[in-house]
């Protein structure tokens, strides 16, 4: 529409339009449907949907191989490894200096008491010996002559005392002169073996120096070390089985138990006494030695089945009445090449043989017999839940 010329232009008003009036109306509905839709989620959370249950089964009993084992009585035997030693072992030595003029034996050979092993130049001795006897008839003439002029009322007693006084000291040269020239001659101070012998004709050797060493191994010594938990089970008197490493075997006694422990390994000395009369066993070998310390009631049991439980206790799993797992504690009371002896079971028990890696205490299992089971470790494993693999797991099998 065209406005006149000089007219006042004219304002648009649309609050009296009610188009417009209805478009905000409908814009602020709107805002408020909104807000409320987002507030819901506060006032009436949403129900979370419940979580989905697997049903799990309850695991088969885990198939296991048991051995029933009846207790007996063993004897119970210390063991210890050993050194034997021989019986005496001493070093030769020349009493006296000079020349060695004369060698009677060879090294390796068995000697006697007293008898010569070599001798040194002895012509001086001789001569003091000599000497020695001489004075001796000297000074015996000098007395008697003065006991006699006493009697008469000649000598004086004094005179008599000075006599007697030279006799003695010309007594003392003899013995002096005498034991100058024994000690020249080089002997054996008990019956043994010469091990060792440095010396040769013609060598000089001097006083107290030393020649050679004699061993007398009839009978042996055999010395071995007792832990201190041990010591009240060995006690002298006792009999022992000794083994020596050669194959040997002989029977001994112990002799001595000591009193004071060693500093460094807190264990006891002890000897066993080994009869060596042919002298066939040789000083310084190693030897095994056994001694019975009284009877126990025990079971023997494969190593293999031997294990720690989480404690570090030793022990055996065993199955009860009811087919459930129960570990034992036990102690090794003797040892073999095949087996040991175990006490802390009671008279009858059934020890898993096969499977026992598999199971731990409380488990439920399929016993079988040891004779008639076949267990095929791989389905023992998958029959083992998680738990008692890991026991498993921390549970090393021990074998001693």
């Amino acid at each position: 529409m065209t406005q006149p010329e000089g007219s006042a232009p004219q304002t648009l008003d649309f609050e009296a339009d009610r188009g417009a009036s209805r478009s905000i109306w409908i814009a602020g509905v709107l805002v408020l449907a909104l807000a409320g839709w987002m507030g819901s989620g506060f006032i009436w959370p949403a129900e979370e949907p419940a979580p989905m249950r697997a049903d799990r089964e309850e695991p088969a009993p885990i198939p296991v191989a048991v051995r029933s084992s009846t207790a007996e009585t063993v004897t119970r035997l210390f063991q210890a490894e050993g050194q034997a030693l021989p019986d005496r072992d001493s070093v030769l030595r020349a009493e006296a200096s000079g020349e060695i003029v004369e060698v009677m034996v060879e090294k390796g050979q068995e000697v006697a008491e007293g008898a010569p092993v070599a001798r040194v130049e002895s012509q001086s001795s001789l001569a003091s010996v000599t000497r020695a006897e001489e004075e001796l008839a000297r000074a015996q003439r000098e007395f008697d002559n003065a006991e006699e002029l006493l009697e008469r009322g000649v000598a004086t007693a004094d005179r008599v005392a000075a006599a007697r006084a030279d006799l003695a000291s010309a007594r003392a040269d003899l013995t002096a002169a005498e034991q100058a020239l024994e000690d020249a001659t080089i002997t054996a101070p008990f019956a043994g073996r010469i091990e060792r012998l440095d010396i040769d004709t013609g060598e000089f050797v001097s006083a107290g120096a030393e020649i050679g060493r004699i061993v007398d191994n009839r009978p042996l010594t055999v010395t071995i070390q007792v832990p201190q938990q041990s010591l009240t089970r060995v006690t002298e008197g006792q009999t022992a089985a000794v083994a020596f490493i050669t194959g040997e075997t002989r029977e001994g006694t112990v002799t001595f138990v000591g009193s004071s422990a060693s500093s460094e390994t807190r264990t006891f000395l002890a000897e066993i006494e080994v009869p060596n009369e042919d002298g066939a066993i040789p000083a310084g070998i190693s030897a095994e030695v056994r001694i019975p310390t009284g009877e126990v009631v025990a079971h023997f049991v494969s190593p293999a089945t031997v294990s720690l439980d989480a404690d570090g206790t030793l022990g055996v799993k065993t199955v009860d009445e009811d087919d459930t797992v129960r570990f034992l504690p036990i102690e090794i009371e003797r040892a073999q090449l095949d087996g040991v002896w175990v006490s802390g079971l009671p008279e009858t028990a059934q020890l898993i043989t096969v499977g026992q890696g598999f199971v731990r205490a409380g488990d439920s299992v399929e016993a079988r017999p040891e004779q008639d089971a076949t267990i095929d470790p791989a389905a023992a494993e998958a029959g083992a839940d998680p738990a008692a693999q890991a026991a498993a797991a921390e549970a090393p099998e021990v074998t001693e």
